[in-house]
């Protein structure tokens, strides 16, 4: 018995909201890890991009890099890598939504007795699942190289949990750009553009000192570039943001913290309004 047949022959009667609405979010993410393991080629951007953005950066980029402050590249590069990796794994929430919407699957769990939100809600969890596939094979690779964290577990296991409530923020807001923009290609264009333009313009690859000063206030104040700072600090990496005045780099795991709740207060709701506003009758 298929997911969808299970919502639709599912006892109808109330025996706990929340009951029924935790069984409906499952019900969606088992189905969209269903189709992962019918087309595995969707986890290339979370398996094999990862291992090749990582080799890439460290051996073609990491020869010219000189840090302020001194330090290795790699082990400086390592926390931005996991950042960026992991922001535009998200664009695969917009992709993943646009299609259902296109091919008329949300149209079909709308007539099921279900709650409307576990829709989004299922698709947001899953795609935290791969996330998480996503930061083990950033750290896997970085460690087959050479890298290695400087700091205790629950520091570098709380720099993993820094990077990950980012990437499940970012789900949402590329669920919101799946409602904005029709149609899978396009989506895909507009959030992966949208992706690379947060990830170069921050400290992710290369300190923001050697930028022009306009530019390095930018990134600065970047969500990515306080993430990626926090992860650095987190494990014992090297972090030359950490001499910038600007309080997101002095205070860089607060700061993420902060954009990433105020990401999720915003665009959860936002999701959840387009997501009715699109699929209206």
């Amino acid at each position: 018995m298929n997911a969808i047949t299970t919502l639709a022959t599912r006892d109808a009667s109330p025996w706990g909201r929340i009951d029924s609405w935790f069984e409906d979010v499952w019900i969606m993410t088992r189905r969209n890890l269903i189709h992962v393991r019918r087309e595995p080629h969707q986890l290339s951007d979370v398996t094999i991009q990862p291992i090749l953005f990582t080799l890439l950066f460290v051996f073609i980029f990491g020869g010219a890099m000189v840090l302020p402050g001194g330090g290795e590249y790699m082990q400086f590069v390592l926390g931005g890598l996991l950042t960026m990796n992991l922001a535009t794994s998200s664009v695969g929430t917009a992709i993943g939504l646009s299609t259902d919407l296109s091919t008329g699957f949300i149209s079909r769990l709308r007539t099921l007795p279900m709650a409307q939100t576990s829709i989004l809600v299922g698709r947001s969890v899953s795609d935290l699942l791969a996330a998480m596939l996503c930061s083990v094979f950033v750290a896997a690779t970085g460690l087959a190289i050479g890298w290695r964290p400087d700091a205790g577990i629950f520091s570098v296991l709380a720099g993993f949990g820094i990077a990950l409530f980012f990437s499940y923020a970012f789900t949402w807001v590329n669920a919101c750009l799946a409602m904005f923009v029709k149609g899978a290609e396009a989506v895909e264009g507009i959030a992966m553009m949208l992706m690379l333009a947060l990830a170069f313009v921050s400290n992710s690859f290369v300190p923001t000192q050697g930028m022009p000063g306009w530019l390095g206030a930018i990134a600065n104040w970047n969500p990515v570039s306080a993430v990626a700072s926090a992860i650095r600090s987190l494990f014992g990496n090297p972090n030359p943001s950490a001499t910038i005045e600007a309080w997101s780099m002095q205070h860089p795991v607060l700061t993420s913290v902060l954009w990433s709740a105020v990401l999720l207060a915003v665009c959860v709701p936002l999701a959840g309004w387009l997501f009715r506003r699109r699929t209206r009758d």
